[in-house]
């Protein structure tokens, strides 16, 4: 990775909204440390009075560049648990077939068991691909010990039609060609996939600085999770309601998982899910219109119905 650029300058900053929110960075060894799962997490001693969130990451970026926006505000109501999952980050697996979105989920699900105090309820937000893995742990681990889920921008019904469809959008052959960018046009397309409202330009080397310092590590590992995907495969994976309350929040503009599928996602995830569309947002409302998205969750995660960011 480089040493210089604004992808180092970047993540540092992000490090310190993590950190300034009262979190604490540490890795967590599993699977008789095979498994090293790094997370910021709630500081030992913080009132259990608060309840645990779970924040889960998409596909890209680590859990720093995805969860900013939202680590400050909620760490006022929350003990947060905001893991890098496996092979993103500082986080991975000795182990040879750990490449599902069900292998992510139990790696979630030991992390759980490690940090939070015995007995104590989480809830489990994910985004994207973290969807996958939050719908996984909200089935692992059951209402006994899942309160509510909350599924962001996720298809959790995507199938190969889906990604050809993204392909064609994205103007590539291949899923990691979209979603690993490796040259500055390659990047650029993602960022006008995953944003309604992109910046209108930004220059070639911060493109390739961004590319370089975020997609290249553990390559070959991200490779092999994108290929271990079940969605679709109906040998691997049906989508059944969950018991849980469950909130799906979409963006409007989502080019990468079309508005359409919000719509049947929530209805087979059954009588206990709804649907809150972000208008103005593409694949990312969490950044786009990070009030509202904050918001949304409080709402949805708190008894109470005022929640004031």
């Amino acid at each position: 990775m480089p040493t210089l650029g604004i992808a180092p300058l970047l993540d540092a900053y992000f490090c310190r909204r993590f950190a300034s929110a009262g979190l604490v960075q540490t890795a967590v060894h599993l699977d008789g440390g095979a498994t090293t799962v790094q997370c910021w997490r709630f500081p030992p001693g913080a009132s259990e009075e608060m309840p645990v969130l779970v924040l889960l990451h998409g596909f890209g970026p680590p859990a720093t560049w995805q969860w900013r926006r939202q680590v400050g505000p909620l760490s006022r109501r929350f003990r947060l648990l905001v893991p890098d999952l496996l092979f993103f980050g500082g986080s991975g697996t000795a182990s040879a077939d750990a490449r599902s979105e069900a292998h992510q989920a139990q790696a979630v699900a030991k992390l759980v068991g490690a940090v939070v105090p015995a007995g104590t309820r989480v809830s489990v937000a994910g985004t994207s691909y973290g969807g996958f893995v939050a719908y996984h742990v909200a089935r692992l681990l059951g209402p006994a010990a899942v309160a509510r889920v909350v599924i962001a921008s996720s298809d959790l019904l995507k199938a190969e039609a889906d990604d050809r469809a993204l392909l064609r959008r994205g103007g590539a052959e291949r899923v990691e060609d979209v979603m690993l960018p490796r040259t500055p046009e390659r990047m650029r397309r993602l960022l006008e996939l995953a944003y309604h409202r992109p910046r209108r330009f930004t220059p070639a080397f911060v493109l390739r600085d961004l590319a370089q310092y975020l997609y290249t590590d553990k390559l070959e590992e991200k490779k092999e999770l994108i290929k271990g995907i079940t969605l679709g495969d109906k040998h691997k994976f049906q989508l059944t309601p969950l018991p849980q309350e469950v909130l799906v929040l979409w963006g409007e503009h989502d080019q990468i998982f079309p508005i359409e599928k919000a719509f049947e996602v929530t209805r087979r995830l059954g009588a206990n899910a709804r649907l809150e569309i972000l208008k103005n947002t593409g694949h990312m409302p969490q950044e786009e219109d990070w009030k509202r998205f904050n918001e949304a969750l409080l709402n949805f995660l708190l008894p109470s119905p005022n929640s004031n960011l």
